[in-house]
């Protein structure tokens, strides 16, 4: 059997805007975009389950310092719920546990279920989820049949919304697979599939998702997202196509309140030293240089002095070694 050479990784920074497909993990995404670009780092900001399309933000090199306010960023989805059958997993993925029969349904109904579900809520995410414990993902302790706890924790929903329910209005509830269409937004940390789940048993019905589709992540409000096909045509055309639909680091900083330093200033950060000044908002920051050219992330106290928290490798300096005595 012939083998596949090994991938030759290249040192390469930028964010990609994945059109994640169903059926593959977030990580096994991250890997195959990973060996396309030929990136010797990478990571991805927030989990997509298998079922689950739509945009996945990687990161590649210097550009994973930022993932992780990416992660907390606000998240839109569309998602389709399945009414009356409760799955193991919340979704259509998993075991069915209980089925019910769906009761006649008008749209003032689901809209009093669904603000119950909006704002500040107290959710209980799936058993099957990546959250750890004891370092081990959920996930792996229910696959083994391990009675896994989960403690409801708040979270923000910031929408959630009925796009369609054209089978359930006026009380015709007979379809063979009741299912409302439904839009949501929200904040770090929220499972659309739990939404749905608790959407289920407020309708007294149960329910799971059966699609879900990730439509933008903050600061990404209308992404231009690539598919595993469009970006396997590119890489054929050559690695500067492929790098093309790269965006700069810049373009994932948008949610943190911007400082412009002058070159003095940018040596002396570089060398993880503090600057004293007028700078403003208090709290994490992101630092340019007079360029407007991205340094990393900083933090402003509330004196106004401005110190490095996790810069990129080109804003970081060594000092000069003193000579020898």
């Amino acid at each position: 059997m012939t083998q596949r050479p090994r991938t030759v990784f290249r040192k390469l920074d930028g964010i990609l805007l994945l059109d994640k497909p169903r059926g593959l993990s977030s990580n096994q995404a991250l890997q195959r975009v990973r060996h396309l670009f030929r990136a010797d780092k990478a990571g991805h900001t927030g989990s997509l389950d298998p079922l689950a399309t739509g945009l996945l933000p990687v990161c590649f090199g210097e550009a994973t310092k930022i993932a992780g306010g990416l992660l907390g960023a606000r998240k839109a989805y569309d998602t389709v719920a399945r009414l009356g059958v409760v799955t193991d997993t919340d979704d259509a993925e998993g075991q069915p546990l209980r089925e019910r029969p769906v009761p006649a349904l008008g749209v003032e109904r689901i809209d009093a279920a669904l603000q119950a579900l909006t704002g500040r809520i107290r959710q209980r995410p799936p058993i099957y989820s990546a959250l750890k414990r004891g370092g081990e993902p959920l996930y792996a302790k229910a696959r083994r049949g391990e009675p896994v706890e989960v403690e409801e924790r708040e979270v923000e929903v910031h929408a959630f919304e009925l796009q369609s329910a054209a089978d359930l209005l006026d009380g015709l509830s007979g379809a063979a697979a009741p299912q409302l269409r439904l839009h949501v937004e929200c904040g770090s940390g929220t499972y659309v599939r739990s939404l749905v789940r608790d959407l289920g048993e407020l309708l007294g019905c149960g329910a799971h998702v059966t699609e879900l589709r990730r439509l933008w992540v903050d600061p990404f409000r209308e992404p231009r997202m690539w598919t595993l096909e469009a970006l396997q045509a590119l890489a054929e055309r050559g690695e500067r196509s492929l790098d093309a639909c790269l965006l700069p680091i810049e373009a994932g900083m948008a949610a943190w309140p911007q400082v412009r330093v002058n070159a003095a200033q940018a040596l002396r950060l570089g060398q993880g030293q503090s600057v004293a000044g007028d700078f403003r908002p208090a709290g994490s920051v992101a630092i340019l240089d007079p360029g407007g050219r991205a340094l990393g992330l900083g933090a402003v106290d509330a004196a106004g002095c401005l110190r490095p928290q996790r810069l990129f490798a080109w804003a970081c300096v060594q000092p000069p070694r003193a000579p020898p005595p």
